[in-house]
């Protein structure tokens, strides 16, 4: 297992950079030939709008393929510069000056300069976009030069430069976003060939891009939308496609003695999840939340669900990735103590309607619940909703659903996501005034030791009073032919070589 590392991001330089931009080291790959991959997450509402990417599809598409960020996580979970060449920071950690990249163009010919990076992070500003809380947390950017931008944060973050890798905050160019976003005009290694909304994409290889010799070792790359994993089992065994996310952990054994299969898996901060709003009925009553808490068999769904290929979890999403996990004891499963804190909210029993999808969860870890809960007095009935609009239409918006998170390279950029009071991600609308008080201390603390506490603390709130119930941390599983090579070293921060395998893989 890769953990995450952390540099001493107050001042990065180019000589301190040991990697490449593509997060390998620098080899005479295999350079030419295609690469098919079939791919989950994806959407006929797909578009450019990194505003709207979630899943895989537009992850690897974005971020992956067609657009680029300022800095990027490598396989090893260090930070390099992409875009940016170097970072400095205020003792306070709360102003930062980034240098950028010369000589990068976008596909349209535009050279990339300061003001397509204020640009594009302005564009998330008042909006649901997934990177609204990183963007609120930002007072102001100010351009320095052309290849010089300040960032002035509301207050100190000892991890801003790994905010900077989020896939949501590709830049555009400046004053041709809305083009941008209707054909796809980024600074990335692929140029959009095609691009079917839900249906699939084609890139081709840029000419004299500044990752030359790096990264980028196909001519072309295809990514078709596959949402029903038993279709992409099938497209993998039979030709169709090089590689594919998302593998059913019950496959793996068998999938493991092909002799042109190999498994791609990788343990990171994925985490299988049940959001419930705490500001609905009946689980704005704590004593409910726990009797559910305490309803929920964790160790059938490693078993049973996961097959062994992730671990038990204590609904926190901080993962075993992290650098300040705190490997908390996981709340029991007690029918007994579930009905306890049942009769403690003055109910004998409940029913509660639990809405999943094929694209959040394996049907199965619902039924799982269900049955390990009933014995308590808690009846969970399962409501299947569309995958199509899933997202959109019933996460977060249904009291009770089921759902699954990548997880996040540092604690704070997870925690602000999806349980910061407000932030547009934050499923169970759970808010507590001593979580806010340490999130914003934390997230300034420098000294490892007590942000190390810190978020201890807050690893324990979230299990003891949150309103998501984690049972477990599951691994990237994914497949590819002998077809294709991959490096060592694959990243666990997103399936896929952090969605980067069009960058990072190369012909075998």
């Amino acid at each position: 297992m890769q953990s995450y590392k952390r540099r001493n991001l107050l001042k990065y330089g180019i000589a301190a950079a040991v990697l490449t931009a593509s997060g390998v080291s620098a080899r005479a790959g295999s350079v030419g030939g295609r690469l098919i991959v079939g791919l989950s997450g994806a959407s006929p509402l797909d578009s450019w709008d990194a505003r709207t990417f979630s899943d895989s599809f537009m992850i690897a598409c974005g971020q992956g393929a067609v657009f680029d960020c300022l800095t990027e996580v490598t396989a090893d979970g260090s930070l390099v510069g992409e875009l940016a060449e170097s970072w400095e920071s205020s003792a306070d950690g709360r102003i930062w000056t980034v240098a950028l990249r010369r000589g990068v163009t976008f596909h349209n010919g535009k050279p990339f300069v300061a003001q397509d990076v204020i640009d594009s992070f302005d564009f998330h500003r008042g909006t649901a976009s997934g990177a609204r809380v990183i963007v609120d947390g930002i007072q102001d950017i100010s351009r320095l030069s052309d290849h010089q931008v300040r960032f002035t944060l509301t207050s100190g973050n000892a991890d801003f430069p790994y905010l900077l890798s989020d896939y949501h905050l590709i830049i555009y160019p400046s004053g041709q976003i809305d083009e941008a976003i209707a054909e796809g005009i980024g600074t990335g290694l692929y140029r959009v060939e095609t691009f079917e909304p839900g249906i699939r994409f084609v890139g081709r290889r840029v000419q004299s891009h500044y990752k030359d010799g790096t990264a980028g070792w196909f001519d072309r790359v295809e990514f078709v939308a596959m949402n029903d994993r038993a279709r992409r089992m099938n497209a993998l065994l039979t030709g169709q496609v090089d590689a594919v996310d998302r593998v059913d952990p019950a496959a793996v054994s068998r999938l493991s003695t092909h002799p042109r299969i190999n498994i791609v898996e990788t343990t990171g901060n994925m985490h299988l999840a049940f959001g419930m709003r705490t500001d609905t009925a009946p689980f704005d009553d704590l004593n409910v939340r726990l009797a559910l808490k305490h309803g929920i068999d964790r160790q059938a769904i490693v078993d049973q669900v996961l097959h062994g290929h992730g671990r038990v979890a204590a609904d926190s999403p901080i993962g075993p990735a992290n650098q300040f996990y705190a490997g908390l004891a996981p709340i029991a499963h007690d029918p007994e103590r579930a009905a306890w804190h049942l009769r403690q909210a003055g109910l004998s029993k409940v029913s509660v309607d639990l809405f999943t999808s094929d694209v959040a969860m394996n049907s199965s870890a619902a039924e799982l619940f269900r049955t390990a809960a009933a014995p308590a007095g808690i009846d969970i009935q399962i409501k299947e909703a569309a995958s199509v609009g899933y997202w959109g239409d019933t996460f977060g918006s249904k009291p009770f659903t089921a759902t699954y998170w990548s997880g996040r390279v540092t604690e704070d950029w997870m925690l602000s996501t999806a349980y910061h009071a407000g932030s547009p991600w934050n499923d169970t609308r759970w808010a507590d005034g001593r979580f806010e008080q340490l999130l914003v201390a934390a997230r300034a603390e420098f000294d490892p030791d007590l942000r190390s506490d810190l978020y201890a603390e807050m690893q324990k709130i979230l299990r003891d009073q949150g309103g998501a119930i984690i049972p477990a941390f599951a691994n990237w599983i994914g497949a590819r032919s002998d077809r294709v090579a991959t490096p060592t070293s694959i990243g666990n921060l997103w399936p896929m070589d952090n969605a980067r395998m069009a960058e990072r893989w190369w012909v075998a």
